[in-house]
């Protein structure tokens, strides 16, 4: 690891404040939430966050007790079930941030009192990339629950160009390595290692799909044909009665209105979609004659160079995104145009392949050849098998520190609560 103590100190610190920020004005009511399969109640979350970060460093010799003796009973998601975290006897909100605080000094005192070796490098990483996924998943559970939009101080003053489309097809293609190298420094075991593909020859789509294309698929009654769906996601629409996205709502007259957060706002057009489930955009791409990329055909056209020896570590290049190449980090609290962040093109042509909005693949979550688990066992292994369905390339809360073109989400097909939306392919090559 090449990251120095100050860094992983500051890194620290950075994501709690972030952590802080995202919670700070919920009531007690709010805290906990209702019970839903799709969001953590948020007092549990913080714990979690917290506990995360102290086990694995401050904890991993066994027998190392924690700082609560509650610690593990309670937070321990592996533990845990996701169903019974609403009833647990969860410390009060003082006393989780009171726990949270003094993880986070002792954390942050034994990266800065010496030096830092590889392991502890790469666990202090972990627990800073474990909290920044946390920090996402309160910005969707803020939007699942109407709360109000989150305010952080990374956020910006959106700019002033004009919303437009951006149509139009790239081709792309050749032999190229999937993954991760060794030399990228932190890696998640999911993406060990780059190894040779052939992608054959394809057309993918410059842009994502936008509110304004998704809601012709809407107004041509495309939730009701049942043979533009997949038999799962016939299954899935019929069973929550789906006949939308699921925060829209349509006003009188036609228009199409949005729930963003707790208000509602006019749809805008040329927006992204999100809010979508793999299902949703299987359909769609049947309805329009396209098809969903697999992970291999995404991060090709996200990081193939002028050459074939020239892998990108982003869309543009090697150097880490700024806020003209990509949304992230919540500068907004919301998607921008898809013709926005013109900076942050690929070499191929396509635009916000990092951050905006994340895009399903068509590809199951499955390991490489050659995997083995990393020490965090529950982070990959248990997921692969077919259940759930890979995204790519961030949302406009995914932090920057966290996404490159390499980086594997995974979701269940199901869920339509995550920042997802997608772009489409050519079934032609």
């Amino acid at each position: 690891m090449t990251v120095s103590a100050m860094d992983l100190a500051s890194m620290l610190c950075d994501s709690r404040r972030r952590t802080l920020e995202l919670i700070a004005d919920l009531d007690d009511d709010q805290l906990i939430g209702p019970r839903l399969d799709i969001v953590n109640p948020p007092l549990w979350e913080i714990g979690h966050v917290a506990w995360f970060q102290e086990r694995w460093m401050l904890r991993r010799e066994p027998g190392t007790p924690s700082v609560r003796a509650d610690a593990d009973a309670n937070y321990d998601s592996a533990g845990v079930r996701h169903d019974v975290r609403w009833d647990l006897h969860l410390p009060s909100r003082d006393d989780t941030l009171r726990y949270a605080q003094e993880v986070l000094d002792r954390a942050a005192q034994s990266v800065e009192s010496g030096s830092v070796g590889d392991e502890d490098a790469y666990f202090c990483l972990l627990a800073i990339y474990h909290e920044d996924m946390h920090g996402e998943a309160f910005v969707y559970t803020r939007q699942t629950l109407a709360c109000s939009a989150p305010t952080v101080s990374q956020s910006a003053t959106p700019p002033t160009e004009s919303d437009a489309p951006l149509h139009g097809d790239v081709e792309v293609g050749g032999r190229f390595m999937l993954g991760s190298s060794p030399e990228m420094g932190f890696v998640f075991d999911n993406e060990k290692w780059a190894h040779a593909v052939d992608v054959a020859p394809f057309r993918i789509a410059r842009a994502p799909v936008t509110n304004a294309e998704f809601a012709e698929f809407v107004e041509v009654h495309g939730y009701e044909r049942s043979e533009l769906w997949c038999d799962d996601g016939w299954k899935w629409r019929v069973r929550v009665d789906a006949a939308h996205p699921v925060y829209w709502r349509r006003q009188a007259g036609g228009r199409w209105l949005v729930r963003h957060y707790d208000r509602v706002v006019p749809l805008r057009e040329h927006l992204p979609i999100i809010h979508v489930n793999w299902f949703e955009a299987d359909a769609y791409c049947r309805w329009a004659g396209r098809r969903l990329p697999s992970e291999a055909e995404w991060e090709l056209a996200a990081a193939n160079g002028p050459s074939d020896r020239a892998k990108r570590l982003y869309p543009w290049g090697d150097e880490p995104p700024s806020a003209d190449r990509a949304n992230l980090d919540l500068r907004s609290v919301g998607c921008v145009a898809v013709n926005r962040h013109a900076a942050g093109d690929s070499a191929a042509g396509c635009r916000q392949m990092i951050g905006n909005v994340w895009e399903w693949t068509v590809s199951d979550f499955l390991p490489y050849p050659g995997f083995t688990v990393d020490p965090y066992r529950e982070y990959s292994q248990p997921w692969f098998g077919g259940t759930h369905k890979v995204l790519r390339g961030g949302a406009f809360a995914t932090r920057s520190r966290l996404i490159r073109n390499v980086y594997r989400n995974f979701y269940t097909p199901d869920r339509r609560d995550v920042l997802a939306g997608f772009r489409t392919c050519s079934r032609k090559s």
